[in-house]
């Protein structure tokens, strides 16, 4: 790990002062650490954000969630009103990683983590992610069985945050400020697909900071899940999630959002699963059709072709626990 210079700051005024000459912000530090220690990133200077009291805290109104984005998963998960009314957020904050890790990382570090991929993740490759090169991505001809089945020409990689799929799919918003003033993004156009840039994973940018993140408040009768996949039944890294938002008439649903996660290198929605639910009657075979529907235009690699049917099986079973139908699969993993 190299040498850094180790800034403590209080107000966001302080915060906004010190970026710029390569710093780094820091909140739980989970995701930067691990990138620091691996040699992936070596900024000169760590700003750490964690004791602003200004970002932190959870308030729900008439008018939706509001979030400061140094709310840890723990406080999100266990928030009596998000389990209520924003069930998806709490269960995807609940069941991300390990409790340990829960309690130290944030909302807004959560959101903005790297890549997964062990070729990005590794001092070994020069991965295009890195460089901003045009050479092939390793992922395409190399071990990929953990990488996107989706949106995977450029790059293959997969997006980690679990709380950005539900956030996708209940209409979330990023408030951005900097020396210039406040923005809000939508969650639909936060992140950057590699098409777009190969270093740019959002539209952060330099000299902003995510001050608080907002969620609409839910029409009446709706019911919201996530689900999470992988290969150990405990803290593993998913290898396939869903996240559903429906507005429920009785049992037809009136309308709907589906959310993949580590299905792309960005967290997106899957319209034509939508489709194939709204206006219909949620039972078993409306929710397998929708999810076959979702895998429409996958395009797996030489060693993922399993995560279809696994993408499959985690939207079907998510669409019928949001539709109250079946309860929590004991085998998804947290």
């Amino acid at each position: 790990m190299n040498k850094f210079a180790f800034i403590d700051c209080t107000t966001v005024d302080e915060a906004l002062g010190q970026l710029g000459d390569g710093a780094t912000v820091k909140a739980g530090g989970i995701d930067l650490l691990d990138l620091m220690k691996d040699g992936i990133v070596s900024p000169p200077k760590l700003i750490n954000i964690r004791n602003i009291g200004s970002l932190r805290g959870i308030a729900s109104g008439n008018d939706g969630l509001h979030l400061g984005p140094l709310s840890t998963l723990s406080e999100i998960a266990a928030h009596p009103e998000i389990q209520k009314s924003y069930t998806a957020l709490a269960d995807a904050a609940g069941h991300a990683a390990t409790p340990q890790v829960r309690n130290m990382a944030t909302l807004g570090g959560n959101i903005m983590q790297r890549p997964r991929c062990w070729y990005f993740r590794s001092t070994d490759f020069d991965c295009k992610k890195k460089s901003g090169a045009s050479d092939d991505c390793h992922a395409h001809t190399g071990e990929n069985q953990y990488h996107a089945i989706m949106n995977n020409g450029t790059c293959a990689m997969v997006h980690p945050s679990s709380t950005a799929v539900p956030l996708l799919a209940m209409n979330a918003q990023v408030e951005l400020t900097s020396k210039r003033g406040k923005r809000t993004v939508a969650m639909s156009d936060f992140y950057v697909p590699p098409e777009k840039s190969l270093l740019n994973e959002t539209v952060v940018q330099p000299g902003e900071l995510i001050t608080g993140i907002f969620v609409p408040a839910p029409e009446p009768g709706t019911r919201s899940a996530y689900q999470k996949y992988g290969e150990k039944e405990s803290f593993d890294w998913p290898l396939a999630d869903a996240g559903v938002v429906l507005v429920m008439d009785g049992t037809r649903c009136r309308k709907a959002w589906i959310v993949l996660g580590v299905a792309a290198p960005t967290p997106i929605r899957s319209a034509a699963a939508e489709a194939v639910l709204t206006g219909n009657t949620i039972d078993e075979a409306i929710a397998r059709a929708a999810a076959g529907a979702a895998m429409q235009g996958a395009t797996p690699l030489s060693q993922n072709g399993f995560k279809t049917q696994l993408f499959q099986t985690a939207i079907y079973r998510t669409v019928l626990l949001a539709a109250g139908q079946m309860p929590r699969d004991p085998s998804s993993i947290g």
